[in-house]
């Protein structure tokens, strides 16, 4: 079965690529929205993953956030709606994956890169101001599930200067008892290829993805978005605040003097 299924994931991967390389170029937008959506829904039933999305609002024109746990995340949010997601360059090397994720729209950025902050930043308000949803994790990397590490306030900026809400969503991988599932966890040392191999050998993981009340930026300030994302989400995962970190105050780093503007895991 584990077999069965790792080579049933390279044969989906393949035919993503294929999709992106052949059918893409004469695909309007909304065409390949619905071949990502189709194809990330798919690529979670090929690892054994059912999907539970309770999210009954229209998505508006908005900055998406979620907590971040896995490098499964992006296809979990693109099974419901296809995003432009923020990440790290490094994600941009993995095989397979990478490539998808740059024909996918994925805007990568490089670590410590105060120019490249200011190049993603101008690029995000545009993209929001289009129209498109754009999604990023406000934690910065990855962490274990039952914790929620502090938002980085940097990024909220693009959603008050396009003049747009943030739409927030927790997110969380459990077993057939409804407990958290340690598969899911991508963090430390662990490779892609680790946290793959463990996922496929996995049985019984259901993601879970849970819309939350909308957070308009008029007036805002990008500390305080990131202070009531933190609080709303992990309201939505169920944690106390005072069981998460105690550091737990927002970063407030202007954009384009971010030293280290993870968004992706590591």
């Amino acid at each position: 079965m584990f077999v069965f299924r790792l080579l049933r994931l390279i044969a989906h991967l393949f035919l993503g690529m294929a999709i992106c390389a052949i059918l893409f170029p004469f695909t309007s937008a909304k065409g390949q929205e619905a071949h990502i959506r189709r194809w990330s829904h798919k690529l979670l039933r090929v690892c054994g993953i059912s999907v539970k999305i309770d999210s009954p609002q229209p998505i508006p024109r908005a900055l998406l956030v979620a907590n971040h746990i896995s490098w499964l995340d992006i296809f979990v949010v693109n099974s419901l709606q296809p995003c432009r997601f923020v990440a790290k360059s490094d994600i941009r090397s993995w095989p397979l994956i990478g490539w998808l994720c740059a024909k996918t729209g994925t805007i990568f950025i490089s670590r410590g890169k105060a120019s490249d902050v200011r190049r993603i930043f101008k690029g995000l308000v545009e993209s929001i101001e289009k129209g498109e949803h754009v999604a990023f994790f406000p934690e910065g990397t990855t962490a274990p599930q039952g914790t929620l590490l502090p938002f980085h306030a940097n990024l909220f900026e693009a959603a008050i200067d396009a003049k747009a809400p943030v739409q927030p969503y927790a997110l969380r991988y459990v077993d057939s008892e409804g407990k958290l599932h340690p598969a899911a966890d991508f963090i430390g040392d662990m490779s892609i290829v680790e946290s793959i191999l463990a996922i496929l050998k996995s049985r019984g993981m259901t993601a879970e993805l849970k819309q939350l009340p909308i957070i308009p930026t008029e007036g805002a300030h990008r500390r305080d978005l990131a202070r009531v994302s933190h609080a709303v989400i992990a309201g939505g995962l169920g944690y106390a605040m005072e069981e998460l970190s105690p550091v737990s105050v927002p970063a407030d780093i202007a954009p384009g003097t971010a030293p280290d503007p993870q968004v992706a895991p590591q």
